[in-house]
């Protein structure tokens, strides 16, 4: 771990000369700037669920940052997000801080320090592109956070290949603590012909028992449509031995005007069964959800998503649930 970190370390400070030098050879004319960043999701839902109907109009997240460039190669990012608690006050909201870092970045190298994005997920969910309405599959069913406390590097050896690092403090944004376990990430991303990406990725973090990620990831990436897949496993889930589960995840989504697409998406998930229980240790959760809508581009900016998700546990005494939403999100 430390001969890991000792390496972050050093390039770190290997971007930093580089960027000095080409300061030094002609990028005097770059002028600082900045720019906000506001970013809203809410929703029209009706759940079903045997028999009885339930509406409900949600703002379920906010996000407020700053984006500040300091020159060609340096530039910072902090963003607030503004939840809702989900508890008994559903008007209740509670704030992180999800991005605070320092980034270098040139055609060559990235490096991050700070609050950070995590890789886990990132390129699914930019590939999936409606955050507003659903998480991402790792995400949705928590393989991983989308941010922690750490330190990434990204390095693209050509247009096509690129390999990305990062030592994270493991425990997410929303709950930032110092103890003995780290993170440790790696993740390479290839485009072999135009508009196709495969990734594979992994990761290992241990305390009492050690947790292991596994994901692989294809996607056609075209200008009209888009097709992609994933199947993931996480083996010692928060650093319980054998505590373990997996899952595949597919969807498209075809462009049909400049205002307008069509969608589906179909995730299924599944745990182990730990000795001496007689269900699965995530059973409550465990079982296929079905997507499917439409998304509406009225103007740059806004989304507006009507669409209907269908979750069918695996636990028999769990009744499916059926819900119909009109998402909309805002971004500026």
């Amino acid at each position: 771990m430390k001969k890991i970190l000792f390496s972050v370390i050093t390039i770190v400070f290997m971007s930093l000369s580089i960027s000095a030098q080409n300061n030094a050879n002609g990028q005097e004319s770059f002028k600082p700037n900045g720019k906000p960043l506001v970013t809203i999701f809410s929703d029209l839902k009706y759940s079903f669920q045997n028999g009885k109907s339930t509406p409900a109009f949600e703002l379920s997240r906010s996000y407020f940052g700053y984006v500040y460039n300091f020159s060609p190669n340096f530039s910072s990012k902090v963003v607030f997000d503004v939840a809702n608690s989900g508890g008994l006050t559903p008007s209740a909201f509670t704030a992180f801080v999800k991005n605070a870092y320092v980034e270098y970045g040139d055609k060559f190298i990235k490096v991050n320090m700070g609050m950070v994005g995590t890789n886990t997920f990132s390129l699914q969910e930019s590939t999936w592109g409606k955050r507003y309405l659903l998480k991402s599959f790792q995400d949705q069913n928590g393989f991983s956070s989308s941010a922690d406390l750490g330190a990434s590097v990204k390095l693209q050896f050509t247009p096509e290949l690129s390999l990305d690092a990062q030592l994270l403090n493991g425990e997410g944004f929303q709950k930032v603590q110092a103890d003995s376990a780290m993170k440790v990430a790696v993740g390479l991303t290839y485009e072999p012909v135009k508009h196709l990406l495969v990734r594979v990725y992994t990761d290992y973090m241990s305390k009492a028992a050690a947790q292991t990620t596994f994901n692989a990831f294809i996607a056609y990436t075209g200008d009209n449509l888009t097709l992609a897949g994933e199947y993931n496993l996480q083996n010692g889930h928060a650093m319980v031995a054998n505590q373990n589960y997996s899952g595949v995840s597919f969807w498209g989504t075809y462009k049909t005007s400049k205002i307008m697409s069509i969608f589906a998406r179909y995730d299924n998930l599944s745990s182990n069964v730990l000795a001496g229980k007689a269900t699965a240790w995530n059973a409550s959760k465990d079982g296929q959800l079905y997507t499917a809508g439409l998304e509406f581009f009225p103007v740059k900016g806004i989304a507006i998503s009507p669409n209907f998700q269908y979750t069918k546990p695996n636990l028999a005494s769990l009744q499916p649930t059926t819900n119909v939403l009109v998402n909309v999100g805002i971004s500026f």
